[in-house]
Formats: C-alpha cells, sequence, structure tokens
C-alpha cells in the first residue's frame, strides 16, 4: 500500500469517526442535553458536555471492547473529566455504552439518591 493510499484510509477513517461523534452529539441532544463534539487540538472528549462522564465515541462495525474501555479509562485519567464510558454504534443498530461495573456501580447508587454511599464495602478486586 503506497502512502497516498494510506493517506485516503486514514482520512476516510476520521471522516467516518467524525460522522460517528456527530450521531452521537445529536442523539444524545436528543435528550435535552447540550453536547458538543470536542476539540482535538484542545485535548478534549470526543462528545464533551455530560458533566463527570469521559466519552469515547467508537463507530465502527468490530470493536475490540477491552482496548477501547482501556483507552477511554487512560483519556479519562488524564483529563480527569469523569467516568469512563465507551458509546459504540453499529450501522443500523442502536448506541450501546460499555463502562466498568464498579462506574456503573456508582452512577447508580447515586441515581437512587444514595450519594454518599458509593464505595464497596470490601477491596477485593472482581
Amino acid at each position: 500500500m503506497g502512502v497516498e493510499e494510506k493517506s485516503k484510509k486514514g482520512k476516510a477513517s476520521r471522516d467516518k469517526g467524525r460522522r460517528g461523534e456527530i450521531l452521537l452529539r445529536d442523539y444524545l441532544n436528543s435528550f435535552g442535553l447540550a453536547v458538543r463534539r470536542g476539540y482535538v487540538f484542545c485535548r478534549e472528549s470526543d462528545v464533551v458536555g455530560m458533566q463527570g462522564i469521559h466519552i469515547e465515541c467508537k463507530f465502527v462495525e468490530r470493536l475490540n471492547v477491552r482496548k477501547a474501555v482501556d483507552q477511554a479509562i487512560t483519556e479519562a485519567e488524564k483529563r480527569k473529566d469523569g467516568i469512563p464510558a465507551v458509546f459504540w454504534k453499529v450501522s443500523r443498530k442502536p448506541w450501546l455504552t460499555i463502562m466498568r461495573t464498579e462506574d456503573f456501580m456508582t452512577l447508580y447508587i447515586m441515581a437512587r439518591g444514595h450519594r454518599d454511599d458509593t464505595k464497596r464495602n470490601d477491596s477485593e478486586p472482581h
């Protein structure tokens, strides 16, 4: 594969990622949120505006879930912008959100109104 072919493939991939981010932005805004696409040059998440959630957007047919979650975790820790979550879209299928169970439980407990009780009682990794 020549340099020009790699360049075209890279552009197509970036364009598809941009389309995914726009779809996700519009989908989340349909719930009454005010999110926008992040600015890469400002080191923002793919989509910003959900306070406390770091969004990693994936718009691919096949996804290495562990790799995507690890990327979200790394970037969320670096940016200190919230709980890491991967939002994944496959053609003609609904959006999925993937996150660590510990983070899901924190959100679930907070949603039930038990904001002071978001840590597990044991310290064993599961």
